[in-house]
């Protein structure tokens, strides 16, 4: 990108806009990515991100592939404000006297804008993926209770939220009475009976999930996952703002003009397809690290190392690769629109129109 000052609100804007757009398009396949990336081996229920679509639209409806959208929608503006309006800061200061960046202070300018950019992103991810995720649970126990994955028909115990045995669970009290008058009449019985119906879970909302959080956790209950946050996402900062700007560099006409159209579009896309890919391991121990339930016999961590070692042992390398293609099909259309939205300045010429005087 060229390494001019433009306007903070101009910067805003542009953000602004170009999240909207980009979330709009390709929110549901984040939704499948993230299911993807928390199903473990023993609660595999997509086999691919269309099977996961396919299974979430019978299940939950066309709008189902949408949940957690409203929480994206309200923070993608200043998150995508801060991570551009940082990397074009930090290129700023770093250029002396307009020269061209060297690749070391490429990267250090990417750095800045990852690290920035967690105070927003944080808080947005622990929110959206409890609400992506709750249709993937809900789906597990009622499968499980009605003798889906169990061989004997027998009721699973309830799901309670990770770290908290007492807490809050997705049932009411008459449910959970009646699930465990269930339990406790086939105990007795000493046998399979048939399966009760376990009434549905009711879906959390942002709201609700925000206030919980606060009320038990603090502050810091938003901020789970911070350090994993971290491990993503300035990698891929670094990574893809000097690939994007070498790349956008080789469409450019003339030096010190701005690239086409469709090679700042191509260039957001390559390179944001390439970083998605390089720390989608970081991505996917954020993803399990900001989970707060768990189905049935689903893995609970203590932190970044403790997730990493039981993924490795109980399934393998390849685990850290889960939703990898999904991650790439929404980064690299959500950073091509944001690059294009950046160069075209759409922001400047709205600005413009409202300051121009009135005959």
């Amino acid at each position: 990108m060229a390494d001019k000052q433009i306007s903070l609100p101009a910067k805003l804007i542009n953000g602004g806009i170009a999240g909207l757009i980009g979330v709009t398009c390709v929110f549901p396949i984040d939704l499948a990515k993230t299911r993807l990336q928390n199903q473990q081996n023993g609660q595999r229920m997509y086999t691919s991100m269309s099977d996961c679509l396919i299974k979430t639209i019978r299940s939950e409806g066309y709008f189902g592939m949408y949940r957690g959208a409203a929480v994206n929608l309200t923070l993608v503006t200043p998150e995508k404000a801060i991570k551009l309006a940082a990397n074009d800061f930090f290129r700023y200061h770093l250029s002396k006297d307009g020269q061209k960046l060297t690749l070391f202070k490429e990267m250090l300018a990417g750095c800045g804008a990852g690290t920035c950019q967690v105070i927003v992103t944080t808080p947005m991810e622990m929110l959206k993926i409890q609400l992506q995720d709750a249709g993937r649970i809900g789906e597990s126990v009622e499968g499980e209770s009605a003798g889906v994955g169990t061989t004997d028909g027998s009721l699973p115990p309830l799901c309670c939220w990770e770290g908290e045995p007492t807490g809050p669970s997705p049932f009411s009290p008459a449910a959970q009475k009646k699930i465990l008058a269930a339990q406790a009449h086939l105990s007795a019985q000493g046998g399979a009976q048939p399966s009760v119906e376990t009434p549905a879970a009711p879906r959390p909302t942002a709201m609700q999930l925000t206030r919980d959080l606060l009320r038990t956790r603090g502050i810091a209950g938003l901020y789970k996952g911070l350090g994993a946050t971290l491990l993503r996402d300035v990698p891929f900062s670094i990574v893809y703002f000097p690939l994007f700007a070498n790349l956008n560099q080789l469409g450019q006409p003339a030096s010190g003009e701005k690239s086409p159209f469709y090679v700042s579009f191509l260039a957001g896309c390559v390179a944001g397809s390439a970083a998605a890919v390089a720390v989608n391991p970081c991505d996917v121990v954020k993803t399990r690290l900001q989970s707060l339930q768990r189905g049935v016999n689903e893995d609970t961590y203590s932190g970044i190392l403790d997730c990493t070692r039981k993924i490795l042992r109980h399934e393998g390398p390849s685990a850290f690769l889960k939703g990898a293609y999904c991650r790439a099909l929404v980064i690299a259309p959500l950073f091509g629109i944001a690059q294009v939205v950046y160069f075209l300045g759409i922001a400047e010429t709205l600005m413009g129109l409202l300051q121009r005087p009135q005959p």
